[in-house]
C-alpha cells in the first residue's frame, strides 16, 4: 500500500527545529509495517531532514495565490502521477476538499489541535462533512475529539474515529539517580504558562539553592526575562537531548494556560519517570496516568506544589515511579493503532487487490424481473429504477431479467429454464468480470453458482435488494423471510424496504433502503392543478395475468369499502377491487394524473418504514400522500410534507381536511414531492447500495 503523509505547510521536518506534529510522524514511521511505501510530503528551507524519505514541496511564491495554496496545488499535481493508495492529511481540515476532489487516494485526516479553531473544521457543517466523507478521522486526545463533537452525534461514526495520542520511547531510567532539576520544555510564553513558571522557579531556587532548573525552548514574539545562577535557559534543541534531560529531571513543569489540546513535554516528561506538574487545561490531563493538577492556574499554587514535593521525597519518589511504570504509549503501540485502522480501511485492497471509493466506475450485473415478457405493462417497476440510477452514476451495467430468461428458455430438458438461466449467469460473470453482482427477487439463481463466482473472481462483491413485507405482521412472512435469507450468506450486504430493527430475526449485513423514485418514470407535478378525483387507490392483484384474480381477496378492500362510507363526499378512484380491473404502465401513469391525494395503504400490519413500491409512485408524482403513522415515516417527513394518520377515523378526518384546503394541500403535496426526488432519488439509492456492499460509510439521510 503506497501511503503519502502531508504535512501542514511550513511544519519543519528538521532535527533542530521540528515541530510536535514533524516528531510525531517521523517517530512512528521506523514502527510501521508501511515504512518502506510511505512517503511524508512538506516544505523547508533546510536540506536535513528527519527521515530519509522525505520529500520538499518547494515552489515560487506568486502575489496571484496563497503559499499554502500553492503548496498543496504541488503537491497533488505529484500525487497524481503517484497513485497512492492513501493520503493523510495532519491538522490541515482545510486540505481535505481539493484532495478529495482530485485524487482517488482514501484519505485520513489527524487532528492535532483543537478543530473549531482549524480552517476546514470551524463550522458544524464542515465537521459533518469531513466525517462523513473522509475514511477515518484521529484525535490525539479526547478532549480534541469532543470539540471535534460539538452540536454532532458522535454515536452515528463510531467505526470512523480514534484516539491516537502522541508516543515517545520507552528508556530504560534508574529513579534513584534522578538529579535535584525541575524542568520546563516548549514555547516560552504566557500561554505556555512560562511567565507563571519563571516567576515561581526564581522563588523555589532563591529558597533552595541546592536545585537547579532547565528551560528549554524560545519565543521570539514574547519576552519573558528571567535570570538566576541556578537556571539554565536553552534554545529549541533536539529530541533525543530533550529527552537526556528529562531523564535526570525530577520535577517537570507543563503550566499552560490556554486549552492545550494534548501536550508531548508532560507525556515524555512522565515517560521518564518526572513528577509532571499539570493545569487542567484541555487534554494535558490525559498526557500521564498520575500527575499533579494545579487547582489554581496562579504563581502561589504552583509554588506550593513543587516545594510540597521538594519537602516531600518520597511523594515525589511515589509520582516518578507510578509515571514511569505506568507509562505505554511508546512508538510501537501507537504505531500498531495506526496499521491496524489502515489495514481496516484497505481490507478489500488487500484480500482482494480491489480499491473502490465513491468516485469510482464499476462493472456491474444486475439481475432482476425487467418483465420484457409483459411488452411494456410492467415498466414501472423498481428493478428498471434502481437499473437507471446505476447508469446515471456512470457504471458499466449488465441487466439481466431472470424471469424473461426462464420464461422463453423452458424445454422438454430444462423445464423450469433454470439450468439455462445459472449456466448463462455464470458464463456471463466469466466474460464480463464485473465487480459488483446485484440481485433483486432473483430466486431462481443458485447458490452455489454465487459461492463459485465469489471463489473464481476474488474481487467480486454481491449483494441482493428485497422490497416484499418481511415482518411476522406482513403477509407471507414464512415464505419471503426463507426468500430473503436463502441468500443472505452468500451475499455482502442485503437491502430491504423494511428497518431491520423492526424484526424478529437476524439478516446478516442487512440495510434499510428506502423505495426509489426516478425522475424519468415519476414525473408528475399533481400539485400545481385541482383534479377530478379526491382520493387515488390501486393495488396489483393479478400482476402477471394483467387482470384481477377470481376468488382473491385482500384485506384491504374491507379497510377502503368502510372509508368510503365515512368519506361519502369523496370522490376516490380505485383500482384492482370492487370489480375494477388493476393498471399498470402508461395507463397507471394517465389514471394517477387525474387525482389530488392519495392512500399508501400496504398489506399487514404498518411495521417501521415498510411501504410498497407505490409510495415512490405516489408522493413521486406530487400527490398529496396519507400514511400510517406506525410506518415511523415522520423521522424522514414532516407533517407538512406527508399526512399522518393513526386509525381510518383519523384518515377521514384529514381526507376531508384537505378536501376542503386545497391551497395548504397542495403545497404539503409539492414539499414531499420535492424531498422524496431530492433524498429519495434512484441515483442516491443505487449509490448507497455499493458504498454499503463495499463497505463505505458515507451518511445518507435515511440513516437513523
Amino acid at each position: 500500500m503506497k501511503i503519502a503523509i502531508l504535512l501542514p505547510y511550513k511544519e519543519d521536518y528538521t532535527p533542530k527545529y521540528s515541530g510536535a506534529v514533524s516528531i510525531h510522524v517521523s517517530n512512528l514511521l521506523n514502527y510501521s509495517r508501511f515504512k518502506l511505501t510511505t512517503t511524508i510530503y512538506g516544505n523547508t528551507e533546510s536540506n536535513h531532514y528527519l527521515t530519509k524519505n522525505f520529500q520538499n514541496i518547494r515552489f515560487k511564491s506568486s502575489i496571484l495565490l496563497s503559499n499554502n495554496k500553492r503548496y498543496l496545488n504541488k503537491f497533488i499535481d505529484t500525487a497524481k502521477s503517484k497513485n497512492f493508495d492513501l493520503i493523510e492529511i495532519h491538522n490541515r481540515p482545510s486540505y481535505f476538499k481539493s484532495l478529495k476532489n482530485n485524487l482517488k487516494s482514501k484519505i485520513i485526516i489527524y487532528f492535532h489541535n483543537d478543530p473549531l479553531t482549524l480552517s476546514g473544521s470551524k463550522t458544524k457543517n464542515e465537521r459533518l462533512d469531513l466525517i462523513e466523507s473522509c475514511d477515518f478521522i484521529f484525535f490525539n486526545s479526547v478532549w480534541t475529539k469532543n470539540q471535534f463533537f460539538k452540536n454532532l452525534s458522535e454515536q452515528n461514526y463510531l467505526n470512523k474515529f480514534k484516539i491516537c495520542y502522541q508516543s515517545t520511547k520507552k528508556i530504560n531510567v534508574n529513579l534513584s539517580k534522578k538529579q535535584k532539576i525541575i524542568s520546563f520544555v516548549g514555547k516560552l510564553n504566557s500561554a505556555k504558562g512560562y511567565d507563571l513558571f519563571g516567576k515561581t522557579i526564581i522563588r523555589i531556587l532563591n529558597e533552595f539553592p541546592e536545585w537547579k532548573s532547565i528551560v528549554i525552548g524560545d519565543e521570539p514574539r514574547e519576552k519573558h526575562i528571567f535570570d538566576h545562577k541556578n537556571l539554565k535557559i536553552l534554545n529549541f534543541q533536539k529530541n533525543d537531548f530533550v529527552l537526556n534531560i528529562l531523564k535526570k529531571t525530577s520535577i517537570f513543569v507543563a503550566c499552560p494556560k490556554w486549552e492545550e489540546p494534548f501536550g508531548r513535554s508532560s507525556l515524555e516528561a512522565s515517560s521518564m519517570g518526572c513528577a509532571t506538574i499539570i493545569t487542567n487545561r484541555g487534554g494535558l490531563i490525559e498526557t500521564t496516568s498520575h500527575p499533579i493538577v494545579l487547582k489554581k492556574i496562579n504563581e502561589n499554587e504552583l509554588y506550593k506544589s513543587i516545594k510540597n514535593l521538594i519537602h516531600n521525597p518520597e511523594i515525589m519518589n511515589k509520582f516518578q515511579k507510578l509515571n514511569y511504570k505506568n507509562f505505554f504509549l511508546t512508538h510501537k503501540y501507537v504505531s500498531k493503532l495506526i496499521d491496524d485502522v489502515r489495514k481496516k480501511i484497505f481490507s478489500n485492497l488487500f484480500s482482494n487487490k480491489i480499491n473502490i471509493n465513491r468516485n469510482s466506475n464499476l462493472k456491474i450485473i444486475h439481475i432482476t424481473n425487467f418483465n420484457y415478457r409483459y411488452f411494456g405493462r410492467l415498466q414501472y417497476n423498481t428493478g428498471i429504477r434502481i437499473n437507471n440510477g446505476l447508469i446515471r452514476e456512470g457504471h458499466n451495467v449488465l441487466s439481466l431479467s431472470d424471469r424473461d430468461i426462464i420464461s422463453y428458455t423452458r424445454s422438454i430438458k430444462d423445464p423450469t429454464g433454470e439450468k439455462y438461466l445459472n449456466k448463462l449467469v455464470d458464463n456471463t460473470i466469466d466474460n464480463f468480470k464485473p465487480d459488483l453482482l446485484i440481485l433483486g427477487h432473483a430466486d431462481r439463481i443458485d447458490k452455489k453458482i454465487l459461492m463459485n463466482a465469489k471463489e473464481n473472481h476474488s474481487n467480486l462483491r454481491i449483494c441482493q435488494w428485497f422490497l416484499d413485507p418481511l415482518s411476522r405482521y406482513g403477509p407471507d412472512f414464512n415464505k419471503n423471510k426463507l426468500r430473503v435469507m436463502d441468500k443472505s450468506k452468500s451475499c455482502d450486504a442485503t437491502f430491504i424496504t423494511t428497518s431491520p430493527d423492526a424484526l424478529n430475526y437476524r439478516i446478516d449485513n442487512s440495510f434499510y433502503m428506502p423505495n426509489p423514485c426516478d425522475k424519468s418514470l415519476d414525473y408528475l407535478e399533481n400539485f400545481r392543478e385541482n383534479k377530478i378525483f379526491d382520493i387515488f387507490y390501486a393495488i396489483s392483484h393479478g400482476v402477471h395475468r394483467g387482470n384481477l384474480r377470481p376468488g382473491k381477496n385482500d384485506e384491504r378492500e374491507k379497510f377502503i369499502l368502510k372509508l368510503k362510507k365515512i368519506c361519502k363526499d369523496i370522490k376516490f378512484d380505485i383500482y384492482g377491487m370492487f370489480g375494477r380491473e388493476p393498471i399498470w404502465g402508461d395507463t397507471f401513469i394517465n389514471k394517477l394524473a387525474n387525482s389530488n391525494m392519495a392512500i399508501n395503504l400496504s398489506r399487514g400490519k404498518p411495521v417501521k418504514y415498510y411501504s410498497s413500491d407505490r409510495i415512490a409512485q405516489l408522493i413521486g408524482n406530487g400527490l398529496l400522500t396519507f400514511i400510517h403513522r406506525d410506518t415511523k415515516y415522520n423521522d424522514f417527513f414532516d407533517n407538512n410534507e406527508m399526512i399522518f394518520y393513526k386509525d381510518i377515523n383519523d384518515l377521514s378526518e384529514k381526507i376531508l381536511k384537505y378536501k376542503k384546503d386545497k391551497k395548504i394541500a397542495s403545497k404539503i403535496a409539492r414539499k414531499g414531492h420535492l424531498k422524496y426526488h431530492k433524498y429519495f432519488n434512484s441515483s442516491l439509492i443505487s449509490r448507497y447500495i455499493i458504498e454499503r456492499t463495499f463497505g463505505i460509510n458515507s451518511k445518507f439521510y435515511w440513516d437513523k
